[in-house]
C-alpha cells in the first residue's frame, strides 16, 4: 500500500503538555469512547487535558451544504471557547480540516477583522490528535497492546486537506501484539462525504460496496481510521453483511491494553 509522505508544516511544531480536547458534535452525540480514548492516551503520557464546555458543533455540516452565513455563530462559539488553549487536539481528521481550511475565509466574507485575526491566531493550534501525538510530543510508541489483525482505513480529509502522511500506521505499528494487514485501494473514498452519501445515496452505496469487500479480503478483524463518521458509514455496511469484522477509532485501539487471550 503506497503511504503519503507527512505534511512537513507540522513538523516544527512546539511541544505542549497542555491541551484542550475538541469533541466534535457527532463523536459527543455517537461515540463518546472515542473521546474518552484520547484523553486516556494523552494522560498516559503525561498531558493535562482540559475539556471547554463552551464548545458545541463546528460547523461542518452547514459550511458542506452551503449555508456559510449560519456557520458563522459557530465559528465565534468555536474561537471563544478554545481562546486560551495552548493546543486544541481532535479526534476528528475532517473538523480539524474544516477548521484549518475554513474558517479564516468564512471569517473574512462577514467582514469582521476582529474574528478575522481571533480565527488566524487560533486556527495553527488546532490539530489532529496523530499530528500532536508525533510532531508535537514525539512519540510513535504510545504503550498500547492490541492482539488483533488490524486494516487501517485512511480517510479523505485526513489525506487530502491535512496530509497526515504515515503518521496513523506510525503509531499502529508500535502497538503490541497488532497484527497491521494491508487495505487493498486504501487511497479509495468509502462514500460517506457526510451529506454526499443522503445527496446520492445510489453512489454512495457503490462505494461503500468496494469498501466493505476491500475491507473483508484484509482479513481483519478490525477496521481503524481516524474519523468516526467514515467508521459509521463502513460499519454499517460490514454489520448488515453480517462479516464479523467491527470498526474502532484509532485512539480506541491506542488506548487498549489488552493481553493476548484476554
Amino acid at each position: 500500500m503506497a503511504e503519503p509522505q507527512p505534511d512537513d508544516r507540522m513538523l516544527a511544531a512546539p511541544a505542549s503538555r497542555h491541551v484542550a480536547l475538541f469533541v466534535p458534535c457527532y463523536v459527543d452525540t455517537l461515540f463518546p469512547e472515542a473521546a474518552v480514548a484520547v484523553v486516556a492516551v494523552l494522560e498516559r503520557l503525561g498531558v493535562e487535558v482540559d475539556f471547554p464546555r463552551a464548545q458545541t458543533c463546528c460547523g461542518q455540516m452547514h459550511v458542506n451544504t452551503g449555508y456559510q452565513r449560519e456557520a458563522l455563530p459557530l465559528v465565534r462559539n468555536f474561537v471563544r471557547a478554545f481562546a486560551a488553549a495552548e493546543t486544541v487536539v481532535a479526534p476528528s481528521a475532517s473538523c480539524v480540516a474544516l477548521v484549518r481550511d475554513h474558517y479564516v475565509h468564512l471569517a473574512a466574507r462577514c467582514g469582521d477583522r476582529a474574528l478575522e485575526c481571533e480565527v488566524a491566531a487560533l486556527v495553527p493550534r488546532v490539530v489532529e490528535l496523530t499530528e500532536y501525538l508525533i510532531d508535537h510530543l514525539g512519540v510513535e510508541d504510545v504503550g498500547a497492546s492490541f492482539p488483533h489483525a488490524v486494516a487501517f482505513h485512511p480517510t479523505c480529509h485526513s489525506v487530502r486537506m491535512l496530509h497526515v502522511g504515515d503518521r496513523p500506521l506510525r503509531l499502529l505499528r508500535n502497538v503490541r501484539g497488532l497484527r497491521l494487514q494491508t487495505l487493498p485501494r486504501s487511497d479509495q473514498c468509502c462514500g460517506f462525504g457526510g451529506t454526499f452519501a443522503v445527496k446520492n445515496a445510489d453512489t454512495s452505496a457503490a462505494m461503500l460496496a468496494d469498501k466493505v469487500a476491500d475491507v473483508i479480503g484484509s482479513r481483519a478483524e478490525v477496521l481503524v481510521a481516524a474519523d468516526n463518521s467514515c467508521l459509521m458509514h463502513i460499519g454499517g455496511g460490514l454489520s448488515r453483511q453480517r462479516t464479523g469484522v467491527r470498526t474502532m477509532h484509532l485512539a480506541e485501539v491506542l488506548a487498549s491494553t489488552e493481553s493476548a487471550g484476554a
